[in-house]
C-alpha cells in the first residue's frame, strides 16, 4: 500500500465523509420518529423542524458521497498530484462538516446564505479533483 502512501489525507477525508454520513442516518430516524413519521417517511419541508434539517444533513451527504468517492479514487488510481488531491479531498470534507454543522444549527435561510456558500466549495472541489483526475490520465 506503499503507492498510497501519499494520498493518505485524502483517503482519510473518504472515510471521514463516509463516516459522517451514516452517523447522520439513525439520527435522523430518531428525530423523524420523534416527529411521529413513519420509516422512510419524509418530513414536511421546514427549515425550522429539526427533523427535516436532520434529514437533509443526511440525504445532502448520500447525495454528495458518491461524486466525491468517484472523483477522489480517480485522482489517487490516476496518479494525480497528491499535494492537490490531498488538498482538495481535505478542503471538501471540511466543507462538509461545516455544512452539516449549519443544517443542524438551522443557520441561514433554506435556499441561500452559509449552507450554500459551503455547498459551493465542496463542489468546486470535487469539480477540482474531477480535473486533476483527467488530467492525469490523458
Amino acid at each position: 500500500m506503499e503507492a498510497f502512501a501519499a494520498y493518505s489525507h485524502a483517503l482519510a477525508a473518504l472515510v471521514v465523509f463516509t463516516l459522517i454520513t451514516l452517523a447522520l442516518s439513525p439520527f435522523s430516524a430518531l428525530a423523524k420518529q420523534k416527529a411521529g413519521l413513519a420509516p422512510g417517511a419524509t418530513p414536511e419541508q421546514d427549515y425550522a423542524s429539526k427533523a427535516y434539517r436532520l434529514n437533509r444533513a443526511y440525504l445532502n451527504g448520500c447525495e454528495t458521497l458518491p461524486a466525491f468517492l468517484t472523483v477522489t479514487l480517480a485522482a489517487v488510481l490516476a496518479g494525480a498530484a497528491p499535494f492537490w488531491v490531498n488538498l482538495l479531498a481535505s478542503l471538501a470534507l471540511v466543507s462538509r462538516i461545516i455544512m452539516v454543522f449549519i443544517h443542524l444549527q438551522g443557520i441561514g435561510k433554506p435556499h441561500s446564505g452559509p449552507r450554500s456558500v459551503f455547498y459551493v466549495i465542496g463542489w468546486a472541489c470535487m469539480a477540482g479533483l474531477a480535473i486533476l483526475a483527467l488530467a492525469a490520465v490523458f
